[in-house]
């Protein structure tokens, strides 16, 4: 039995198979230094590639700062040219508003007999002119205004203010 466990663990035996060739031997022994190699190589250099991969993240990233701060102020120009125009593109329907607003109104008062505020300007020039006249006429009269009149009741107002008086009874 013991020769059976023993015959066991060494494997199931492959006939016409010997012992491993020699060159492959040496090839697996040098793939084995050069991985040997770059770990070595690696640790030694590892903090250099590591910096400097650090440096080149950082270029980048200043280079896709400024791009993104670029394309920004670009946007934020084009926003706000928009912006104005359509600012402006309001403003000129508010104006209009304003102005269909302003006629209604006007043509309302005009239908109500409300004077407006250039027929008071009118008005006012005239009443100014008329001020002037009666100053010319002053003065061309040496400076003495006309003698003052009463006013005297309309004669409607006299006639209705005399009330008739009732004819009185004769006594015979």
């Amino acid at each position: 039995m013991a020769k059976k466990a023993r015959a066991a663990a060494k494997g199931p035996s492959i006939e016409g198979v010997g012992e491993i060739p020699q060159g492959l031997k040496e090839t697996s022994r040098q793939i084995w230094l050069a991985g040997l190699g770059a770990f070595s190589r690696t640790r030694a250099e590892g903090m250099k590639m590591f910096e400097a991969l650090v440096e080149q993240g950082q270029s980048l990233e200043r280079r896709t700062r400024r791009a993104a701060t670029e394309t920004a102020a670009a946007a934020k120009g084009v926003a706000t040219q928009k912006a104005k125009e359509v600012q402006a593109m309001a403003g000129g329907t508010w104006d209009r508003l304003e102005q269909v607003f302003e006629d209604r109104v006007a043509r309302a008062l005009a239908k109500l007999g409300v004077y407006t505020q250039d027929d008071v300007a009118r008005l006012a020039e005239r009443v100014d002119r008329l001020s002037d006249a009666v100053n010319a006429l002053i003065k061309a009269r040496g400076g003495k205004p006309p003698a003052a009149r009463t006013a005297a009741k309309p004669r409607k107002a006299r006639k209705a203010g005399k009330a008739r008086k009732a004819p009185r009874a004769r006594k015979a």
